[in-house]
């Protein structure tokens, strides 16, 4: 039950709907309480305290229905009357503020009536069953996705538990948290009355969850607002010198800002482009920020100005005109309509430098950007079309939702924006926390990651992933638990460690052990950042203690005594009694393509064609010595195997390689670099035929992510 109180002093106030432009004041709630204390109206209008929701309503959608709004304020009003809020006005004036604040930006109908009655299930005697009898069963999902559970039944876990609740309820219907956002809008604008430390709790949980999940759909206008109210109580001085400074600069004579807006319109003017060109003044928080960045404020940094046009090419009509009759700050460019941002956000960002080096910044995007990015996901209506087939509902989701899958595109991300990738993979990571605790810390530090990369996979789709993030994290972005199994990573291409922070834009591949018995070790912690990747990482170390130990120091495998049997008599040469060898360079092998050179003491050294020793033979014109494979015999090969350090990796290397029958004349491991190992290994193999199935068992160790023939440098012949 929400019962702060309005607070008597001005709320700060977001970008109003079509009705405030024609110059509408704030709904004084005082006054809304009066009239809701009158009861109803006569039943051919509506009572005075939903007639200001209607209008602002039907500012966006003209055409719509009020009926249902009517009759969700009757059952709301009737259901709260008596209850009051700490202020002493009615309670009814709650949800008439929240719904209002919706109607505002633009919301439709079924969110409006879900709105006026969403506190009715937690607070009353209305039942769920009840809102789907008389509503449907959309309103009904909306009213109880934003229903608190009961402290009475989870104790200290109610609030995180109810905040996994609602993002379940969020990812079949983005309108939850919408309505969310709205409630707690308004109770931020109504605490004054509240104890400090519960003031400067709900602030927190704001601050961390709330205005974090209002950037990410998009609803600049509420968290921007939701902003300057946690400012205002958690650091009441820092908010009360920016307070102050915003004040100092409203009163200067001359405003950089101004001057700049009309020099702009003068130059749309002379190249016959319509537009609108508005000052859009900084929040308080917005301000402060950049107080920080930059120092010492200057008049150009208190706002930033707007260019409103009608379509996308006139979008960079107009900032062909800005770079053309202007000084542009090329560095500050960012072109957010070919590619917007994952919050819906499309604009264009530039800024220009004055004569008196001040540098104003300025936004170009249409009417429609502009609403969609007051509003975000608020705008969009109802994510279900209507007659959607209604066997693909989600279970306990309305009628029409799509399954958990939804509409997809190839490059991975959900089609439908109003269940955008982000949320779709924080809602998988949150089915996998253990407990309540770990979910509420793992969500504000997911949230707390208000910015995202994309990286391509080699198929040609996209994994989103949040700064800073791992090839660790885009393996479980990929594979979920099955991402235990990886062992490498080839990042643009190359080769690249497991903790590789990735780029946007980046082309993973990541190579995965058919071992399912491996699994991550504790260094994977260190480089994963998204909560699921480590969430998972860790409950896999909880179950697998052994493996959580720190890996061994990589040695030195001992030297086997060379073979006293001769090597080399499966190749004959065109010289009779010659004695040959194998060349050590490259170590062929049947069926490898080979050739053969003499060199001094009557040896023939035989070599794979591609060695790089048979080219500087060539190059100082040692005659070629015809040779071919003879009959099976045993031979040398020198191996490389390629992997990423792990307790006992040497061992089970050395047990594949005898498992195939192969013996081991030396072996030789570099010190690991970056995670990686490098094992040289030269084997006496029975019958060259053996091969293929050596290089495949030995791919197959868990770790190892590459085995491949040797090849040393070229050397000088002799």
């Amino acid at each position: 039950m929400s019962a702060e109180a309005t607070n008597p002093a001005t709320p700060l106030s977001f970008t109003p709907g079509a009705h405030r432009k024609r110059g509408r004041p704030r709904i004084d709630l005082r006054r809304l309480g009066r009239a809701a204390l009158l009861g109803p109206a006569a039943r051919d209008r509506l009572p005075d305290a939903i007639s200001h929701v209607v209008e602002a309503h039907r500012a966006h959608h003209p055409d719509a229905d009020s009926e249902p709004l009517h009759r969700a304020y009757l059952l709301a009003e009737s259901s709260h009357r008596g209850q009051m809020r700490k202020s002493g006005e009615p309670y009814i004036t709650h949800p008439l503020a929240v719904t209002l604040i919706l109607a505002e930006l633009g919301a439709e109908a079924t969110t409006l009536t879900a709105s006026l009655l969403h506190d009715t299930v937690e607070d009353t005697e209305v039942t769920l069953d009840q809102v789907r009898r008389e509503f449907g069963d959309e309103v009904c999902f909306l009213v109880d996705g934003v229903t608190k559970l009961e402290k009475v039944d989870y104790g200290a876990a109610a609030e995180p538990e109810t905040f996994r609740k609602m993002l379940v309820a969020t990812g079949n219907d983005v309108r939850v948290m919408s309505i969310k956002l709205a409630d707690r809008l308004h109770n931020m604008r109504t605490l004054s009355v509240m104890r400090r430390e519960k003031q400067e709790r709900i602030a927190k949980v704001t601050r961390d969850v709330l205005i974090p999940l209002a950037e990410r759909l998009g609803v600049q206008a509420l968290k921007t607002e939701l902003e300057d109210l946690v400012f205002a109580i958690l650091h009441p001085e820092e908010c009360a010198q920016t307070r102050h400074l915003v004040s100092e600069n409203a009163a200067r004579a001359d405003d950089p800002l101004a001057d700049t807006a009309e020099a702009v319109r003068a130059v749309l003017r002379d190249a016959d482009i319509p537009a609108e060109v508005q000052i859009r003044p900084r929040h308080l928080f917005s301000v402060n920020r950049v107080r920080h960045k930059r120092g010492e404020l200057r008049g150009a940094d208190f706002g930033r100005l707007l260019v409103l046009v009608a379509e996308d090419a006139d979008c960079y009509a107009v900032l062909g005109e800005l770079h053309t009759c202007f000084t542009p700050v090329v560095s500050e460019f960012k072109d957010f309509i070919a590619v917007p941002k994952f919050n819906l956000y499309q604009s264009l960002h530039t800024a220009v430098a004055r004569r008196d080096g001040e540098v104003v910044e300025v936004l170009v995007r249409t009417q429609q950007m502009h609403r969609t990015a007051q509003a975000g996901v608020v705008a969009l209506g109802s994510p279900y079309p209507s007659g959607a087939d209604e066997g693909t509902a989600l279970p306990g989701g309305p009628a029409g939702a799509a399954g958990p899958e939804g509409a997809r595109v190839n490059d991975g991300e959900r089609a439908d924006p109003t269940r955008p990738g982000w949320l779709s993979r924080l809602l998988e990571w949150q089915r996998s926390a253990p407990d309540p605790d770990t979910f509420w810390s793992a969500l504000r530090e997911d949230l707390a990651q208000d910015r995202e990369i994309t990286v391509f996979r080699t198929d040609g789709r996209t994994l989103g992933l949040p700064v800073g993030a791992s090839c660790v994290d885009a393996a479980y972005a990929q594979y979920g638990e099955d991402a235990h199994a990886c062992i490498g990573a080839r990042v643009n291409g190359r080769l690249a460690a497991l903790g590789t922070v990735l780029r946007d834009g980046d082309t993973v591949q990541l190579l995965m052990s058919q071992d399912t018995a491996s699994g991550p070790s504790r260094e994977w912690l260190d480089h994963a950042v998204a909560p699921g990747a480590r969430i998972a990482i860790q409950r896999w170390l909880t179950d697998h203690p052994e493996a959580a130990e720190t890996p061994e120091a990589t040695p030195r495998a001992p030297q086997p005594a060379p073979s006293s049997r001769p090597v080399g008599a499966g190749a004959l040469v065109d010289i009779p009694g010659a004695s040959v060898r194998l060349a050590g360079c490259c170590t062929p092998v049947p069926p490898d393509e080979i050739t053969a050179f003499a060199v001094r003491g009557g040896v023939v050294t035989v070599h794979r064609v591609a060695c790089s020793s048979v080219t500087r033979m060539k190059e100082v014109a040692r005659p070629e010595v015809g040779v071919r494979w003879g009959d099976t015999a045993e031979y040398r090969v020198t191996l490389v195997a390629e992997s990423f350090g792990r307790p006992h990796l040497l061992a089970d290397l050395t047990e594949a390689i005898a498992q195939e029958g192969v013996a081991v004349v030396s072996a030789t491991v570099e010190p690991p670099s970056r995670q990686q190992v490098r094992h040289t290994y030269t084997l006496q193999l029975p019958d060259a035929a053996r091969l293929p199935a050596l290089i495949k068992a030995m791919r197959n160790v868990a770790g190892v992510y590459d085995v491949s023939r040797a090849q040393h440098p070229a050397v000088a012949p002799s």
